[in-house]
């Protein structure tokens, strides 16, 4: 499956959070794990692309983002949690569709290798202004707490979002991906 992906995102003081955990406690909590992948020397960031498995308690999916001019073109594909399990206690992708995509842009899938994780505690809720996701991440001994809204229009989306945070007294905080906050904390750690 293949989709553009327009998400505005802002990081949460743990105040901010828990004022909307109340606000959304009727929504049921997802947790999920992102295993991220690239080389050992990183040419999957160094070509701005993001690949991962996204592993949940009964299914995964694998994905790979693409940015556009204006967000990203993900493309996804189902995975049984047993196929994902294995290519990450492995370190070794199974060929599929994505796999053949990167193949196809001259990355080798043997070089690919998991480069961490990434823990998210999700309530996620759709809304007239678009899906909302109200996230709790864990990542290098981190914790971080983030608002997403997953829109389909941009400008429309950028206006419902802001009016939000207006409405919910939050201070916008500028998000950078989780990909790209992982991999900074993996960076600093080889600093």
């Amino acid at each position: 499956m293949k989709q553009i992906e327009i998400e505005y995102k802002t990081l949460l003081s743990k105040k901010e959070f828990e004022n909307l955990t109340q606000k959304f406690s009727t929504v049921p909590l997802i947790t999920q794990t992102n295993h991220y992948f690239d080389t050992k020397t990183s040419h999957l960031r160094k070509a701005k692309l993001s690949l991962r498995i996204r592993t949940f308690s009964d299914h995964a999916e694998m994905t790979l983002k693409i940015p556009q001019e204006v967000g990203n073109m993900e493309h996804n594909i189902p995975l049984s949690l047993e196929d994902a399990e294995q290519m990450i206690k492995r370190n070794k992708l199974k060929p599929n569709a994505i796999t053949q995509l990167l193949e196809d842009s001259g990355f080798k899938i043997d070089s690919i290798v998991k480069k961490g994780d990434l823990t998210t505690h999700r309530r996620e809720t759709l809304l007239p202004i678009g899906l909302m996701a109200l996230d709790e991440n864990h990542y290098s001994g981190i914790v971080d707490y983030e608002l997403e809204l997953e829109v389909s229009d941009p400008d429309q989306g950028k206006h419902a979002f802001e009016q939000f945070l207006a409405q919910e007294q939050i201070d916008f905080k500028y998000a950078k991906s989780k990909v790209a906050r992982f991999t900074q904390s993996i960076l600093k750690d080889d600093a």
